[in-house]
């Protein structure tokens, strides 16, 4: 019974880290995917909330199966996650907002708790938060919690910046753009921890793509360029799926598994001769 439990249990672990090698192709898919979950959002819930979390809670449901499913990292699957996280922590981080009529600054404050808790209890269990480690499925499912903390972090985050600080959307969305270049530099200059200047980094893709979202989709009263949440969403989603597409074909954003340790030489040990040779003295022999 013991043996068929682990050889169960080994069946469901994934085979290779389950998620992209960190590339510039990364960064773009993950900006973009950002700024279609804002707008697919906003474009379901202004038609119908009903509709909006059928569709964002099935599809993230969905998604989310399939991420598990594989043992190893694929492309298509790993994206449609994301994406479907996009929309769901947006949809999260909204209902919040409108529902309790907590202030952005407060939910800002919360889910900014809510990720650090995740990345404590990560570290504590697993004593790293490489995303080059995501190779258990106790790993996987702490990444995806930070994910979805990250994508409500950012939409409040966002928020912020445009509706309480009156920054609007344009210029909110050039503020992370300046910010998000820090980490970048403070690895690629100061020797910033590179861990650290990855989930630095990826907090704040999410209020740059949904600033620029936001800013193309929004009409104009709202200092936005007028063209329609439900165009910023298809335009993006094409977009995505071509750069995936190219991903799949290339597979340039698979991660390379890391090189095994070298081999210890064996220690020398006795020769046959000198086995033979011991063999053939009886215990309890005195010279």
């Amino acid at each position: 019974m013991r043996g068929s439990a682990t050889r169960s249990r080994s069946r469901r672990e994934p085979l290779a880290a389950k998620v992209p090698e960190i590339t510039a192709l990364f960064w773009v898919i993950k900006i973009l995917t950002t700024g279609m979950g804002e707008a697919t959002s906003d474009f379901l819930g202004n038609r119908s909330l009903p509709l909006a979390g059928v569709v964002g809670v099935g599809g993230f449901a969905v998604a989310m199966w399939l991420q598990f499913r594989v043992r190893r990292y694929h492309a298509a699957v790993y994206w449609l996650a994301a994406a479907s996280v996009a929309v769901v922590g947006t949809m999260v981080a909204d209902a919040v907002h409108v529902a309790l009529g907590l202030p952005y600054p407060v939910t800002t404050t919360f889910y900014a708790l809510c990720l650090v808790v995740v990345l404590v209890l990560w570290y504590r269990s697993e004593g790293t938060l490489s995303i080059h480690t995501i190779t258990t499925r106790r790993r996987e499912v702490y990444y995806w919690c930070t994910v979805m903390a990250t994508f409500a972090l950012g939409t409040a985050l966002g928020d912020f910046t445009a509706v309480t600080l009156n920054m609007g959307f344009l210029p909110s969305g050039v503020a992370f753009l300046v910010l998000i270049a820090v980490p970048l530099v403070a690895w690629w200059k100061l020797r910033m921890n590179a861990v650290f200047a990855f989930w630095f980094a990826y907090v704040v893709t999410r209020p740059l793509g949904a600033s620029f979202a936001d800013y193309l989709g929004k009409p104009h009263s709202l200092s936005g360029a007028g063209f329609g949440d439900g165009t910023v969403a298809a335009v993006a989603a094409v977009v995505i799926v071509v750069l995936v597409g190219y991903a799949l074909v290339t597979r340039s954003d698979v991660q390379r598994p890391a090189p095994a340790p070298a081999e210890a030489e064996p220690v020398a040990g006795p020769g046959v001769e000198d086995t033979m040779r011991l063999s053939l003295v009886r215990p309890g022999r005195r010279d």
